[in-house]
């Protein structure tokens, strides 16, 4: 990155490089993720917006607070270039804060910094953690899909996927098409990590370097496609997994279950009318399935979406309205929800979160199996 050398024009800085004691620097810098909120000013009580979140060259990931932003708001993925911008420290890290004497704006993919992959660290999956930054990693691509998703008011398609090196799995977001291949040994650089459902997720984007490798070393799937299959008990031992299968049969049915109503604009479930993040709003009928499994070793909650839960319930979600409005008693649909599935020897596979809560499951496929018979129950019970 180029160093500014105009008179009265801040210094050009890497965010890695940033320091507390410097003096108001000049970043270009992604934002990562971003907060608008309002918070109550000591002198007068009066309301004054600030966003906060964090930003990402590829060296480094840093937070950042901004008084007074632009109304318009800054959308995640956006690069910004910031004049004068002033360096804190927060909690042994450096912090930047814009204020009224910083100037910014919209810069391009181009304009952020260009690092050698060479000049970058080598880490193994086990080694990522959420704010892990500009390193090397070699993996092989166990599963990836594109999915498009709603940015702003734009519709973008991403990639979606988990990727493995033999100390674990990780789960990976590409914001642009890579051209990864199920099964190929990548060699990536320019990637970072930041945290989704308690645990660490890799970002792709446009300035990732992408190197095709021999993959000696590199763990081989079996041709189903499938990972090994965990106990509940030592799932939950190993705090989770970005990708787990899991059998066991359905004991309960957990709240909130059937027919649910979600915010249009954030998909949170809706309470009453209310959305937590956007207020009163109408919300939008859905249908989900909190199920319980049990393998005898240990339980997990299948967070099932709308496909699986009518797939499993055999009543499809505007069947379900249709039966509402004949008889508006959602408590006689749930106990009808959980009537047909309760017994069921289900097989899930997918991402698995471990909370004070419990174990989480949310499955990428559901499938019903064969009861187990009473014998090889017997034993599964008593295996350690």
């Amino acid at each position: 990155m180029a160093t500014s050398e105009s008179p009265g024009l801040p210094k050009e800085t890497l965010l890695r490089d940033l320091r507390a004691d410097s003096d108001p620097v000049l970043i270009t810098a992604r934002v990562v993720a971003a907060e608008r909120r309002d918070v109550t000013r000591r002198s007068d009580g009066g309301r004054r917006p600030v966003l906060s979140g964090l930003l990402s060259d590829g060296t480094a990931t840093v937070r950042f607070t901004w008084w007074d932003p632009p109304a318009a708001g800054v959308e995640r993925g956006s690069v910004l270039r910031a004049a004068n911008v002033v360096v804190r420290d927060f909690r042994g890290r450096a912090e930047v804060s814009f204020t009224w004497k910083t100037r910014v704006e919209p810069a391009s993919e181009l304009e952020l910094p260009s690092i050698a992959p060479e000049s970058m660290p080598r880490r193994t999956v086990s080694e990522i953690a959420q704010g892990s930054e500009g390193f090397r990693l070699d993996a092989r691509v166990v599963r990836v899909r594109p999915k498009v998703v709603s940015v702003g008011e734009e519709r973008r398609e991403i990639h979606e996927g988990i990727l493995a090196d033999g100390t674990a799995s990780i789960a990976f977001t590409a914001w642009s098409d890579l051209g990864l291949a199920e099964g190929e040994s990548v060699r990536l650089s320019g990637i970072y990590a930041r945290t989704f459902r308690s645990r660490p997720q890799l970002i792709l984007d446009q300035r990732t370097h992408v190197e095709r490798i021999p993959g000696e070393g590199l763990p081989v799937f079996p041709a189903d496609g499938l990972p090994p299959r965990t106990a509940l008990g030592e799932l939950e031992a190993l705090g989770g997994s970005d990708w787990a299968r899991v059998e066991g049969v359905v004991v309960d049915l957990r709240p909130p279950s059937g027919v649910v109503y979600r915010c249009p604009s954030c998909r949170r479930a809706v309470s009453q009318g209310l959305c937590r993040v956007h207020g009163a709003v109408e919300g939008v009928a859905d249908l989900r399935a909190r199920l319980v499994l049990d393998d005898g070793t240990g339980s997990v909650t299948v967070n099932a979406d709308r496909a699986i839960a009518e797939r499993l319930w055999g009543r499809t979600l505007p069947e379900a309205l249709d039966a509402l409005r004949e008889r508006p008693d959602p408590e006689r649909l749930t106990e009808e929800l959980f009537t047909t599935v309760f017994g069921k020897r289900l097989r899930a596979v997918g991402r698995a979160t471990v909370d004070s809560f419990g174990t989480t499951l949310y499955p990428d496929t559901l499938s019903e199996l064969a009861p187990t018979p009473p014998d090889a129950a017997s034993a599964q019970r008593r295996a350690p």
